[in-house]
């Protein structure tokens, strides 16, 4: 693609166009994920300085572009990888089946797009790239015909019960029909349901879910049953589940995703977590 998917002058999000620009998504993806947040690098990825796997060759890069840095290579300060199914079945199924078991969501028909490895340079971790990068996904799905979102969304840290009440809400309250819903593997499988529906207070606990959960909530994402710790990236993932013809109508506007309300009125400080995780969704 020769033009940028969406543009907030003078950043732009674009796919990457050669295998420099991957190269670069992914150095700045280990810049993020193992130098920012600590993540456990294996002896290639620290010799290399970057986060690369096989699905890289498979998927489209979505890259954010500062185009007022000097320099014969664009700046590339964002990133969110996307594969869709033919991708997938080069490489022998989607990142997420890792964790989860997605065979519902092989089974319903739609066409799928798998997000993940999202992340954002400290300085540019701004609400207007936010939303940058929620219009260029959104402008992605449109061009590619894609009818079910998925990946993997983050708690930071590894004790289920500091979240069980987090948890259980998007089990209560969240929890994807059966036909859509993925369920963590059973040699991972983390129970979501810790407590009752009953005495659970959603908007004091919605307020404490880290913001692209809450995002992603407003908009309409639904969960799968079961989280999964991932001790290298010490976190606990849960499965993000989107079918895009149900996105709220103020998210469908001239098929582009406006920041949700949950996000619209923080500060820049406030979403600087959004997209400094592996597998955010």
């Amino acid at each position: 693609m020769i033009t940028p998917l969406h543009k907030i002058e003078p950043i732009t999000i674009r796919l990457a166009r050669t295998p420099e620009e991957v190269l670069a998504a992914q150095e700045l993806r280990y810049q993020v994920f193992y130098e920012e947040f600590g993540a456990k690098a294996d002896p290639e990825a620290q010799r290399l300085k970057r986060d690369a796997d096989p699905y890289d060759l498979v998927a489209s890069h979505l890259i954010v572009v500062d185009n007022t840095a000097s320099g014969p290579a664009p700046k590339i300060v964002g990133t969110y990888r996307v594969i869709e199914q033919e991708g997938a079945d080069q490489v022998g199924g989607f990142y997420t089946s890792a964790e989860y078991d997605i065979t519902p969501l092989h089974n319903c028909g739609l066409r799928m797009l798998e997000l993940g490895r999202s992340c954002v340079l400290p300085e540019y971790r701004t609400r207007s790239v936010l939303q940058l990068l929620w219009q260029g996904i959104a402008n992605f799905v449109v061009d590619n015909k894609i009818e079910v979102l998925f990946g993997c969304a983050s708690f930071h840290g590894t004790d289920v019960s500091a979240i069980s009440r987090q948890l259980a809400y998007l089990h209560h309250y969240h929890l994807a029909p059966p036909a859509l819903r993925p369920r963590a593997r059973e040699e991972r499988y983390v129970e979501m349901n810790l407590h009752p529906k009953e005495p659970l207070d959603p908007r004091e606990i919605i307020n404490t879910l880290p913001p692209l959960i809450k995002g992603y909530l407003r908009t309409g994402c639904m969960v799968g049953e079961g989280a999964v710790i991932d001790e290298q990236f010490n976190t606990i993932d849960v499965c993000i589940v989107l079918q895009t013809d149900m996105l709220a109508s103020q998210y469908k506007k001239h098929f582009k995703l406006q920041l949700p309300d949950e996000l619209s009125g923080n500060t820049d400080d406030d979403v600087r977590s959004l997209f400094s995780r592996k597998k955010d969704a």
